[in-house]
This record gives C-alpha cells, sequence and structure tokens, in this order.
C-alpha cells in the first residue's frame, strides 16, 4: 500500500525510469540481507521495504511500458507485463523447494541472486521518454477523482482481492486437512494454481484486446465467482483443480484487467495516479481479508463459509461495476501517444 501511493510522487520527482531500476535494486538487495538473521526488527525494516518496492514496481512499470505500445496491442502487452506475478507465484513452490536443501541462508541468497540478474537483465530495456506523472490543476483531479467510473474501479477491484483470499490462504488446508487428503493432493492444487498464474495476465490481456477491457472485466469477476464457489458444492480433485486454475489465473489477471480500464477512463495526465490509487485498493483489499477471514475461520471453523463469503463480495464488486455506467475519460481507450517526428537515417 506504502508503495502504490508513493510511486507517483516518486516518479514526479526522480523520473519513472529511475525509479523503476532503483526500486528494482532494492527489491534484490532485500533478499541478501535477510539472509542474516540479526532480529525482528531488522526483517520487518526489510520485509517491509520489499512490500514498497513491489507497490512502486506495480504501479510504474505498466504506466512507464504502455504509451509506447499500439492500442490495439496493450491488453497482450499489460498482461506480458503482469504475467511475472504468476512466474513468482510458480518458483515459490518449485525454485524454494529446491534451494532449501542448502537451508535458508543459500535460499535467501540464491533468490537474491535470481531477483538481481532480473534487474541486470531489464536494466537498459525501460523505454527512455517514460513520462512522469503531471502535477494538474486541483479542478481537474477533482473532477477525475469524482469520476463514478473510477470510483467503481477502485471498489471492484478492492472487493475482486477480498474475494480471492479464500482460495490463496486457505485452499491448501482445505484440501490437506479439511478434505483429509494430505498435502500431497493439496500441493497439487497449489502447483495448476500457480501454472494458472503464470498464464492467466497473458489469456486476460489477450480477451481485452479482443472484445474490450470493460466487457474482459466483468467477465473475469463471472469467472471468478464460479470458481470460487466450486469447493462449496464439488469437492472431487478434479473440481478442485478446477477451480485452482481458475482463480490462480485470475489473482495476477485481472490485473491488466483493471488497469486497462483505469487507462479507458482516466485523462492521460492523471493514469499513474488513479492506477496507484486502484493499486492501493487492491493491496487493502488483500490485507483486510487476510484478517477477516483468519478471524471467521477462527469463530467458525467453516472453510465453506470462507467460500461463499468470497464468492459473494465478487458479486457485489460485478453488481458495483454494472450500476455504473461505462464512459472514457480524455483521450479515450484508444488514446496514444502523438508519433515522433521522423528521423534522418544514421550513417
Amino acid at each position: 500500500m506504502a508503495g502504490a501511493l508513493l510511486a507517483a510522487p516518486l516518479a514526479a520527482r526522480a523520473g519513472p525510469v529511475a525509479s523503476i531500476r532503483a526500486t528494482t535494486v532494492v527489491a534484490a538487495a532485500t533478499f541478501f540481507a535477510c539472509a542474516v538473521p540479526l532480529s525482528f526488527a531488522w526483517f520487518f525494516a526489510w520485509r517491509l521495504a520489499a512490500g514498497v518496492a513491489g507497490g512502486v514496481l506495480m504501479v510504474l512499470a505498466a504506466a512507464a511500458v504502455l504509451p509506447h505500445v499500439p492500442p490495439a496491442r496493450r491488453g497482450l502487452a499489460s498482461g506480458a507485463i503482469f504475467s511475472g506475478v504468476g512466474l513468482g507465484i510458480a518458483a515459490s513452490g518449485t525454485v524454494v523447494p529446491v534451494l532449501l536443501r542448502w537451508g535458508l541462508t543459500a535460499t535467501w541468497c540464491g533468490l537474491g541472486t535470481l531477483a538481481l540478474a532480473l534487474t541486470v537483465l531489464a536494466w537498459t530495456g525501460w523505454p527512455r521518454q517514460a513520462a512522469a506523472p503531471h502535477t494538474a490543476p486541483a479542478a481537474r483531479a477533482g473532477r477525475l477523482h469524482s469520476g463514478a467510473g473510477l470510483k467503481a474501479i477502485y471498489v471492484a477491484y478492492g472487493l475482486n482481492a477480498v474475494g480471492l483470499v479464500p482460495h490463496m490462504v486457505f485452499l491448501v488446508d482445505f484440501v490437506a486437512r479439511g478434505l483429509g487428503r494430505g498435502l500431497v493432493v493439496g500441493g497439487r492444487c497449489w502447483v495448476v494454481f500457480g501454472v494458472g498464474a503464470v498464464l492467466g495476465p497473458v489469456l486476460a490481456g489477450r480477451a481485452a484486446d479482443r472484445i474490450g477491457f470493460r466487457v474482459a472485466f466483468r467477465g473475469a469477476l463471472v469467472l471468478q465467482i464460479a470458481a470460487v464457489a466450486v469447493p462449496i458444492v464439488w469437492t472431487s480433485t478434479p473440481w478442485l483443480i478446477a477451480s485452482s486454475v481458475v482463480v490462480g489465473a485470475f489473482v495476477p489477471g485481472v490485473v491488466p484487467l483493471a488497469l486497462g480500464r483505469v487507462q479507458e477512463l482516466a485523462p492521460p495526465e492523471f493514469r499513474t495516479t488513479a492506477w496507484g490509487r486502484t493499486t492501493t485498493a487492491f493491496a487493502l483489499g488483500l490485507t483486510v481479508a487476510g484478517y477477516g477471514f483468519s478471524f471467521i475461520y477462527a469463530r467458525m471453523a467453516s472453510y465453506a463459509t470462507l467460500f461463499a463469503l468470497g464468492a459473494a463480495v465478487l458479486a457485489l464488486a460485478l453488481a458495483i461495476d454494472l450500476a455504473v455506467s461505462p464512459r472514457a475519460g480524455a483521450g479515450g481507450p484508444t488514446a496514444a501517444p502523438a508519433p515522433a517526428p521522423p528521423r534522418p537515417a544514421a550513417r
């Protein structure tokens, strides 16, 4: 949440590309720092730094790249950007167990080395002319933040995060202990959850390019409602795996869809700020739901209640989005930066 809120001011002061590069370095450094077990305060500070860096990257990476992508391919491009989230989820079930054979210190350092290598690989790939967020007059900013469409996206996206938490936090435990099938079957559900997370953003972005972000976002909510509700009714392994794949796909897959809606509804000079607020709403939804669902389970010891509440919250998000008439902001959904004048060929 802090990173999402700090992203736009940081980019306005230091520039988007410099901010992105700095936060990727910070993210890599946090792994190496956590390899040194000093104290709780030490871990707290570095894990907080990792969260801030991740929040900044979630906001600025897409905002820096998408203006340089043709409008007809922005869905696919944003999906490719956020597929990294899915790759991270998949890595948690593959790379980490392998590294743990050499101990916790080696695991932290191995992850840090991987993060640092990816930072170096992407260092020169960021657009050099990424525009920093503009500081707009208060009147125009007020019109942006009072727009019903954007407010609906903020709320619906935050509620979407709430609806995902039962699967993200409780699914494996539900299968392993609640259904008594053990960690092997529960682990399979988590693996396919990660596979869905890798493929979800690209597939969602591709769908948005074909049918539009508004329709794709609403279709995603419908699919999530059905998938989250599956464990209430059907608990056979094939149904649970199907539910895991779909929900896993939309954990990062809904991100490019929400980003596309923000791009449509917000004027160009406000898009980074609006996306930062949208990301903050998602982070807030995850935080509140993590504590809230844990509290409910501690009182009721009912997995079915958690999945039912998740599906109900997703249905509420869909109702809110349907209740607000769509409208495009300044520039519209297909607005693109003016092409640069041709330059003479280099000799």
